[in-house]
């Protein structure tokens, strides 16, 4: 039942840079920003307000929002844990969206958020509550909605718990994230398909990682089951600082040459992406993990 139209979010300036301990300076992530727009990207998430003894990388914040471009036809997107995190994000006047977190077990939730699961439900309802009551909006994403890094298997019926109480705010999204990238595509069809029918016509995000190579296989069985927006990061970089064994996301280039292949569309420009990708490897320092970028241009140009 998948559509022939996928909405991508575009998270390397975010969840691409979080993980990595060299610290990237501010205009290079604003040059990030700006291959990705170049690349047809209109949602992006282009940082996290969060407390920058805990997440390094992210201290720049506020000067990251400063250097946005002004443009009308992109979504900018702040993650946010609680509400000084969402005051911060919406006192830049540039962000659009606030991004919260939910998380399915207590284990995690308090190493990510130091919080319970059910308080990290009650905090993003509240952002998201803050988001609207700003004139922005307001998103949540389930982490660990595949598996827990501490506990091991989350029960579906957890995640559909979260998300029932999540929908009660009346979020923009609700996302599913397999934050440690053990999900298959069988699993993700399964609960993709039941939250789609248990918060509609509250739209499915979905975030996989690639830690055991099954995210492209994933993000599939997710459209397939109703999902709207698929999350990727540019050349595959990405992880969780509170997760062990966390790897990168799926890459944005892979995901847009699959679906676009398949004749869903994406709104994303290949040549672009691959292009970004291999400038981030050399601000990396590293060959990045996406296939594509390392690949031979297929099908060739005449």
């Amino acid at each position: 039942m998948y559509t022939n139209h996928i909405e991508m979010l575009e998270v390397a300036p975010r969840d691409g840079l979080q993980n990595e301990q060299v610290l990237i300076p501010t205009d290079q992530k604003l040059a990030l920003i700006g291959r990705a727009i170049a690349a047809g990207a209109r949602r992006i998430e282009v940082t996290s307000f969060v407390n920058p003894r805990a997440v390094p990388q992210m201290a720049d914040a506020d000067a990251v929002a400063a250097g946005l471009p002004q443009r009308d036809d992109v979504t900018y997107i702040g993650l946010v844990m609680n509400q000084r995190g969402a005051e911060r994000a919406l006192a830049t006047g540039r962000i659009d969206q606030l991004g919260a977190v939910s998380v399915s077990t207590d284990t995690f939730a308090i190493a990510n958020q130091n919080q319970t699961s059910q308080g990290s439900v009650d905090a993003a309802k509240a952002i998201i509550l803050a988001a609207q009551a700003a004139g922005a909006t307001g998103q949540v994403t389930i982490a660990a909605a595949f598996g827990c890094p501490f506990e091991g298997e989350v029960a579906e019926a957890r995640v559909l718990a979260m998300a029932a109480a999540l929908a009660e705010a009346g979020p923009f999204e609700i996302g599913l994230a397999d934050t440690i990238g053990v999900a298959n595509p069988a699993h993700v069809a399964s609960l993709v398909g039941k939250v789609r029918d248990l918060i509609a016509p509250i739209p499915v995000r979905v975030h996989f990682h690639n830690t055991r190579g099954t995210g492209l296989a994933n993000v599939w069985a997710a459209i397939t089951a109703g999902a709207r927006t698929v999350d990727a990061s540019i050349g595959g970089l990405g992880g969780c600082p509170f997760a062990p064994g966390a790897s990168g996301n799926v890459a944005t280039e892979d995901v847009v040459y699959m679906l676009e292949r398949a004749g869903v569309a994406t709104g994303l420009k290949l040549a672009a992406l691959v292009d970004a990708s291999h400038w981030l490897g050399t601000i990396m320092g590293r060959t990045l993990p996406g296939m594509v970028a390392r690949a031979p241009v297929f099908p060739k140009l005449s």
